[in-house]
């Protein structure tokens, strides 16, 4: 017999789920302004309610305090919060040039993490495997942990190093299911996977300290080799977005370019005008003693040894071809974040810089924008909550999200 509706528990689980929505978005509340929201009896939010805080998965926290000096007659108002230590997240971050691996409590507050630097297409499939197993070993011996207290894993997967891990897009959407095999030798906990670039932008939104109405809808840029971008509604990804995140490497941004993208055969990409990787181009065509002293300086005549502090450096000591190339670049780059803005009218423009993460280029690209787009626009710039030391804080973001909110709190292992 064919079954139609809602079943109990799919009821059951919807009704936890926004309970921990309402939470996390405005931290403790009381059972009355829940049933208020999702205009269900105090009867029903109680009974949801008592049978989180037996799990441990709320708790009762004390008395609502009234601001005023008179507090209103009749029932006493208590508030309730997550319990955001009633499990813990194992993140997996592994990008290009990186692969990190962190534990968090259920609010992304850091507990431990193993960072290894390497260049991700190049080293051995083998050496990764091995480097991500033995840190979360080393992780739950070191903290106490067994399994039972694990959430689960999330793993964020940078979209440029897919085949690596056999990723397939099947209908603009990842498929995972090499990826999990990859994982299921040698951990058996509850894995999520997906693209670390929407997991920091996740973890931007649900990992700040402080409850923060202006990450409601943001966009995204996270600048490297590639430029990755999410846009967000709502606190979610918009979906037509957040699979196949480098699109933006294809978008125009100087039709006049005098080159043309080897990748694309157009001119004027992000890809070919404004990544890491076009810049250090750029440099390395006009790098020599006399039309870059100052970085020959530093790099002892060497274009292999220039790194990002040097070219840094050599604007601030007046390179003329360094400052033409670098302006030029932030130029463009404020153009593409215009343009985003103004597609998407979010209310924080969130830039996430393995490469450029200096205050002194930030103020470069924040002036740039302010000429283009205005000083309102140019207000709304925020560099990444997320460390390159805590990159894992993508994998956690992702878990959690899945694993705990998704689910109403009910647990898989």
């Amino acid at each position: 017999m064919e079954q139609h509706g809602i079943s109990k528990l799919d009821l059951k689980r919807r009704n936890r789920m926004q309970v921990l929505k309402i939470l996390k978005q405005r931290g403790p509340t009381s059972r009355i302004d829940i049933a208020t929201t999702l205009e269900l009896t105090r009867a029903a939010v109680t009974i949801i309610t008592n049978e989180m805080i037996e799990q441990g998965i709320i708790m009762e926290i004390g008395e609502y305090k009234h601001i005023s000096e008179k507090a209103p007659r009749g029932r006493k108002k208590i508030l309730i919060d997550i319990n955001y230590h009633y499990k813990f997240a194992l993140g997996v971050t592994i990008e290009e040039n990186a692969v990190s691996v962190g534990l968090t409590t259920l609010s992304g507050e850091v507990l431990d993490k193993r960072n290894r630097y390497m260049n991700i297409n190049l080293d051995d499939k083998q050496a990764l495997i091995d480097f991500i197993d033995k840190s979360i070993r080393e992780i739950l011996n070191d903290n106490c942990l067994d399994k039972g207290q694990i959430l689960g894993i999330g793993f964020g997967i940078y979209p440029s190093i897919y085949d690596m891990f056999q990723i397939k897009m099947i209908d603009g959407v990842p498929d995972y299911s090499k990826a999990k095999e990859f994982v299921a030798s040698f951990t058996d906990l509850p894995v999520v996977f997906g693209n670390s670039v929407k997991g920091t932008a996740m973890a931007n939104i649900d990992f700040l300290k402080k409850k923060n109405p202006n990450f409601d809808s943001i966009i995204f840029l996270q600048y490297g080799r590639e430029i990755n971008f999410i846009a967000t509604h709502k606190k979610n990804p918009i979906i037509a977005y957040h699979n196949q995140t480098n699109f933006v490497d294809k978008i125009i941004v100087d039709p006049n370019s005098s080159d043309i993208c080897p990748i694309c055969g157009r001119r004027g990409c992000v890809e070919n005008e404004i990544t890491s990787t076009a810049i250090l181009k750029r440099i390395e065509r006009v790098f020599s003693k006399d039309k870059t002293p100052y970085l020959y300086q530093l790099t002892g005549g060497d274009k292999k040894k220039i790194e990002g502090d040097m070219i840094i450096s050599s604007y601030q000591n007046g390179d003329k071809e360094i400052v033409n190339i670098l302006d030029r670049a932030v130029a463009l780059m404020a153009m593409l974040i215009n343009n985003l803005y103004f597609i998407t009218n979010p209310h924080k423009i969130v830039l996430h810089l393995f490469y450029l993460d200096s205050d002194f280029e930030f103020e470069l690209l924040k002036n740039a924008v302010k000429k283009i787009a205005g000083e309102e626009v140019s207000e709304k710039l925020e560099f990444s909550m997320v460390e390159n030391k805590h990159r894992f804080l993508s994998g956690c973001a992702l878990a959690v999200r899945e694993l705990f909110f998704e689910k109403g709190g009910f647990v898989d292992n």
